[in-house]
């Protein structure tokens, strides 16, 4: 999966989420997918929107059988639905709600080396510097990120790194998602 997919997926709170919840073999209903993931109406009905209009689910053609599935999962969304599972697994429940967060995922998919701030901001074309210095100040408050200053270059230089539960994540992450 390419990053400006994987950005745009965590763009919205619950999709992954749902995406992880389908995986793991919740049924593609409404009222089950509500209750899995633990989503308002309102944000989870955005969420199910959103993934339908990236392709990566689509309402059932044949629906109309109470038991059979509203949505399912495209080509595309069973790939993004592994990466999805995969990331929640490896994530605690108290982490969850950094991990709606927007740019939360993408930064740490591009911290799976330690790097600087314009490393991170040239991984990912579309972030804003406030997004990306907010999302490095809410991790490392969180101590998924370490900054640490290179005092051997002039002038001084900041590193991050993924640590503890962010690199955990990062790992996870890092070999399923491309930047180029």
């Amino acid at each position: 999966m390419n990053i400006d997919l994987f950005v745009n997926i965590t763009s919205r709170a619950w999709a992954l989420s749902i995406l992880s919840k389908l995986h793991a073999g919740v049924a593609g209903r409404q009222a089950p997918l509500l209750a899995a993931t633990g989503a308002s109406r309102t944000a989870f009905a955005q969420s199910m929107d959103h993934l339908i209009t990236v392709g990566l689910l689509e309402r059932n053609p044949g629906y109309g059988h109470p038991l059979r599935p509203e949505f399912r999962l495209t080509s595309l969304g069973i790939s993004a639905a592994a990466i999805a599972n995969k990331i929640q697994s490896v994530a605690c429940d108290e982490d969850q709600d950094l991990l709606r967060r927007s740019w939360t995922l993408p930064v740490l998919t591009s911290l799976h080396t330690p790097s600087r701030f314009n490393d991170i901001k040239r991984n990912l074309p579309s972030i804003t510097d406030r997004a990306l210095s907010q999302s490095l100040k809410t991790m490392e408050v969180r101590s998924w990120v370490c900054r640490s200053v290179d005092e051997a270059a002039r002038p001084p230089r900041s590193i991050y790194a993924a640590v503890n539960a962010g690199a955990v994540i990062s790992q996870a992450t890092a070999p399923e998602i491309s930047f180029v």
